[in-house]
């Protein structure tokens, strides 16, 4: 894109390099900004400020938080339970559900060695430090990592970990969509359907 302007274009440039932001829609959002009063601007800078310098990660569940106050125990009413996920999305995700009423662990990754990732640089060990530390109050661990090859090989590792204490491994459910087509579905996705499969209810 050729810009008129050098403050246009570095604005573009800025905005085009967050997640799913092209050019054509930064050029929007920058566009869109230059309508809007100084003070929009102003208060949008200043937001993006505060949240860099005031955003905290809890040390116990790694979620992010005001405070480094565990907010994760603060809105639970089951304490036994432990959902592992990857990224604070996945919380969010989850919750929205209405289904879980548990406490999360952020591992804040999935292991990759192509990527140069490995238990090291996730919040593996804190997760061990929480369970050893709840003198068998935690009863079972979900493993809700993504179906990926990476996700599949943190969950494994993890696993192992646990492996001889008195905790009920889970991972979630995997399959077809509710309201999907078969035809559509991949093959490991239709097969993890078949091998996972469920009593039909009526209810």
């Amino acid at each position: 894109m050729n810009f008129h302007s050098k403050l246009v274009e570095e604005a573009v440039d800025s905005i085009s390099r967050l997640p799913g932001i092209g050019k054509k829609t930064a050029l929007r959002l920058v566009l869109h900004l230059l309508k809007q009063p100084k003070e929009e601007s102003q208060s949008l800078s200043e937001s993006i400020i505060k949240l860099r310098e005031g955003i905290r990660y809890c040390s116990e569940c790694h979620v992010i938080s005001d405070t480094l106050e565990c907010t994760c125990r603060n809105m639970v009413t089951d304490e036994s339970i432990i959902c592992v996920v990857e990224d604070t999305p996945d919380v969010l995700a989850i919750r929205s559900t209405g289904q879980y009423n548990g406490m999360f662990h952020v591992l804040g990754g999935r292991i990759s060695p192509i990527d140069g990732i490995g238990p090291e640089e996730l919040h593996i060990e804190s997760l061990m430090g929480r369970i050893d530390e709840s003198n068998g109050s935690v009863k079972e661990v979900i493993l809700a990592l993504s179906g990926t090859m990476e996700g599949d090989t943190t969950a494994f590792y993890i696993t192992r970990l646990l492996t001889g204490k008195e905790i009920r491994i889970t991972t979630i459910a995997r399959g077809i969509p509710v309201g999907g087509e078969l035809e559509y579905a991949d093959e490991v996705t239709l097969g993890r359907s078949i091998t996972t499969r469920t009593l039909f209810s009526q209810e």
